[in-house]
């Protein structure tokens, strides 16, 4: 029995500035409508360059009746005549077309108006917010696994963050040709064997020699990191996830990591490894730590005129903040 067709929504809204996700959600946008009409029809456009009359003639039925998704980006670009023919056509859309309005979430009065408009117009709106913080990306790489039909653990997802960086395309390829080549079981083991040379020397590298007062060691993984042109900010990053981690669990002493797990709404195994590298450490020193991690981030985002050495100062920094027992 083969299953219903599903009718696509006429109205999408994609909304984000995550590439790799928008131009998933644009392609699953067309996939399905080439499922219930496999003559449909792709044309993309930007806001910007178009004019009422054609838009007008973009979205206009087909003589033929042939389906068809019509793709606007950049629509937080739209001036005000745009916006308000968009608006116009998603109060009475035209059958048999799919519209796809891409816009960031940002920009101009007129394409905020319009992305609203298409909200109360009951558009499926599909979220690709930027994904910038260590855990959204553990959870986009532990998707990606999944997605290609493997499973894997918490270590072996920041480990293959820490070999591969913090590009999506390229998480998203090595995720995926790991599943392949491990027969979909990826483990940390896996990963370092699949990326040696690297995954030894990258962020999170760097993060766990730092918060346990290993200055030698974190400088020279440091130094490697950059050699091989680790971003600044996914260093930075894992940085603050580390400080971030042990100041949660300190002061837990000796607790059930299964407990505090639940509690805190971590990792069993990311609670246990915080819970050892958080001794030590004196709220005051703890205190320092978050100041240091808060700097540095701001300083590998365009405040510092060198990078590297903000990122080294960092690592200095929170060896001192480590030796703190008291103010």
């Amino acid at each position: 029995m083969n299953a219903p067709v599903v009718t696509p929504p006429p109205l999408q809204l994609v909304l984000g500035e995550e590439e790799l996700l928008v131009e998933r959600a644009v392609r699953a946008a067309f996939e399905t409508t080439r499922l219930a009409d496999p003559a449909a029809e792709l044309t993309r456009a930007r806001v910007a360059d178009l004019t009422p009359p054609e838009l007008a003639e973009l979205v206009s039925p087909s003589l033929f009746a042939e389906g068809r998704v019509i793709v606007l980006d950049g629509a937080h670009e739209a001036g005000a005549e745009i916006a308000a023919a968009i608006i116009s056509y998603a109060k009475a859309p035209a059958e048999g077309i799919v519209l796809v309005v891409v816009h960031t979430g940002a920009g101009r009065k007129p394409g905020k108006d319009m992305m609203a408009a298409l909200r109360s117009a009951g558009a499926t709106v599909t979220e690709c917010a930027k994904i910038t913080k260590p855990a959204e990306r553990e959870a986009f790489v532990r998707n990606e696994i999944r997605r290609a039909g493997g499973r894997s653990d918490g270590e072996a997802v920041v480990a293959l963050i820490d070999a591969v960086g913090s590009d999506l395309r390229e998480l998203s390829s090595a995720a995926a040709q790991l599943v392949a080549d491990t027969g979909g079981t990826v483990t940390e083991e896996a990963v370092r064997r699949y990326h040696r040379g690297r995954a030894d020397v990258t962020g999170f590298a760097v993060a766990e020699r730092a918060i346990t007062g290993d200055v030698a060691g974190a400088l020279e993984a440091l130094r490697w990191a950059m050699q091989l042109g680790v971003p600044h900010v996914l260093v930075a990053d894992a940085l603050a996830d580390a400080v971030r981690t042990v100041a949660k669990v300190a002061g837990h002493g000796r607790a059930d990591p299964y407990r505090l797990s639940s509690e805190l709404g971590m990792p069993t195994w990311k609670v246990r490894k915080a819970l050892a590298q958080s001794r030590g450490w004196h709220p005051a020193g703890l205190v320092d730590a978050m100041q240091v991690v808060a700097e540095v981030n701001a300083d590998v985002k365009g405040v510092a005129a060198d990078p590297d050495y903000a990122l080294e100062r960092a690592v200095l920094r929170l060896a001192a903040a480590h030796r703190v027992q008291e103010r």
